[in-house]
């Protein structure tokens, strides 16, 4: 259920933003703090989650880390349980026709291993996640999970910047009937076509190239995230910045956040800097 937790970031990836310097780790200091923090752009899945030494640094120095959820918390599974449904008993098969619903019933066969009918009252979303690791051509890895054992291992707190019912709300906001239209587009295009773009993606995180990042997503057939970005992105951020101060002034925190979260104008590091922090690239 944490792997199922961390598959849901990846629903977020679309943004706009000037030019960024190519890093994805950014030092935040001033405002009345007296030691820095800094922010980390994730990602959720991988085939190599090994931590730069610059980002291991930034990890020693600080005092906690924070995830976009804690995904220690030991309500996580329970809660996570009681929001995978669609409300008002929606079904997968009423918002489909009947071709979609096949289509998407023999693409689940064939790499998940059960029907349509078994996951029919699942968000739509949540079955797209369930999907992602598929898209890989490696053993899962997790950024955030490399995070946490470097946080064990300094016998630091890990806390979350949102609770998990807060995340799934996100995914309420959305129709589910656009929600099943994209689960849709995935089973027609195929596992080939989205693990080339999930490659692609990949080796754009890997170069630290945000702006490349961008380039790809413009380019994707479908505009579905640039769409719903107010509620997968920027309203999550807004929250983000009104309680990054308080956690920043307790102890010096390494913030990890996926990396969709930190560019453009309502992007997380701009969201600081007009708080009044200085918001430096890390290279």
């Amino acid at each position: 259920m944490k792997k199922f937790a961390l598959l849901l970031g990846l629903l977020c990836s679309v943004w706009n933003y000037a030019q960024t310097p190519k890093t994805l780790l950014w030092k935040v200091s001033g405002n009345g703090l007296t030691q820095p923090s800094y922010v980390f752009g994730t990602i959720h899945i991988t085939c190599d989650a090994t931590l730069k030494p610059k980002v291991l640094d930034a990890l020693e120095k600080t005092q906690q880390v924070c995830l976009e959820l804690d995904m220690d918390d030991p309500s996580l599974q329970m809660v996570m349980m009681a929001g995978i449904n669609m409300k008002n008993g929606q079904r997968l098969d009423s918002l489909l026709s009947a071709k979609d619903f096949a289509t998407v019933d023999a693409f689940l066969k064939k790499h998940l291993g059960y029907s349509a009918k078994m996951v029919n009252t699942m968000k739509p979303f949540m079955v797209t996640a369930m999907l992602y690791p598929k898209m890989l051509t490696c053993p899962m890895q997790s950024v955030e999970q490399e995070l946490m054992k470097v946080a064990k291992s300094q016998n630091e707190a890990i806390i979350g910047l949102e609770k998990v019912l807060e995340q799934m709300a996100v995914f309420d906001a959305i129709p589910y009937k656009e929600q099943a239209q994209e689960l849709v587009k995935l089973a027609e295009k195929g596992i080939e076509f989205n693990g080339s773009e999930t490659e692609k993606m990949l080796a754009c995180y890997a170069k630290e190239d945000l702006d490349a990042l961008m380039e790809l997503f413009k380019s994707s057939e479908t505009q579905f995230y640039a769409q719903f970005e107010e509620e997968l992105l920027n309203k999550r951020n807004r929250n983000w910045q009104s309680r990054l101060p308080k956690i920043m002034a307790e102890k010096p925190t390494f913030i990890g956040v996926g990396a969709a979260h930190l560019p453009g104008k309502e992007g997380v590091l701009q969201l600081l800097k007009d708080l009044g922090y200085t918001v430096e690239p890390v290279l």
